[in-house]
């Protein structure tokens, strides 16, 4: 009888065999070969609070001068552009969590992410929905924290309450409201995260909505700082 593909069984297969980058397609023994990732993965300046690129002598984006800004501080390995988009949508919609540990590399190379994560209390992975949950077999962000910090990571503290549409497939109109009251706090999580200094663990940050909404309900909780630690950042 021939076995139907599943996610376990690419984590089995990739493993056990060489795989070929997921760029260039070259052969060997990571799907980012160091070529691209010395191509395309170049670090960038980026502000502070929300890692949008920012100029030369500056720190923080006109953005979050003007408003409070809602993170303490996000940290962006890459941009959200050619060929970082066809890799993540691989990642979650292809079958490929053995992925994560080598996109979790470049996470953990990426300047500040080290003492970001050596220096706080918990990570907290951004939680899907059951419906995205069922449909790819594993919640990207909790596989990226896992390789990231898995002995601080936090994966009851936040519960998504709705399926939403995926961020990445509507205007930015709609994405500032797609995820209101979609995301809540588990109750008897709040003595812990008091006084805490928590990372946020995501694969892309598109408008920030995601991230604000998540780090709102940890500062209602008492949570000391709250920042995020993307792959991406659109």
């Amino acid at each position: 009888m021939k076995w139907p593909w599943t996610p376990l069984q690419n984590l089995w297969q990739a493993r056990r065999w060489p795989t070929h980058c997921a760029i260039c397609n070259t052969w060997g023994p990571d799907v980012l070969c160091e070529s691209c990732v010395g191509a395309f993965a170049q670090p960038r300046l980026r502000c502070k609070h929300c890692a949008l690129p920012i100029q030369a002598g500056q720190r923080i984006c006109a953005d979050c001068q003007r408003q409070p800004a809602a993170l303490d501080f996000c940290i962006a390995s890459v941009s959200y552009d050619w060929p970082w988009p066809k890799v993540m949508v691989d990642f979650k919609f292809s079958a490929q969590p053995a992925w994560a540990q080598s996109l979790a590399l470049l996470m953990r190379h990426t300047p500040g992410a080290e003492l970001l994560l050596e220096s706080c209390d918990a990570v907290v992975p951004i939680p899907v929905s059951a419906e995205r949950l069922a449909e790819r077999g594993f919640n990207q962000s909790v596989l990226l924290a896992r390789h990231l910090a898995n002995a601080k990571m936090q994966t009851q503290w936040l519960h998504r309450l709705r399926h939403t549409e995926a961020q990445s497939h509507l205007p930015r109109s709609e994405r500032l409201h797609n995820l209101d009251q979609a995301f809540a706090l588990e109750p008897t999580a709040r003595a812990s995260i008091q006084g805490q200094s928590i990372v946020l663990i995501d694969d892309v940050m598109t408008t920030g909505t995601t991230l604000r909404q998540a780090a709102r309900l940890l500062r209602q909780a008492g949570a000391r700082s709250v920042g995020a630690l993307v792959f991406a950042r659109a």
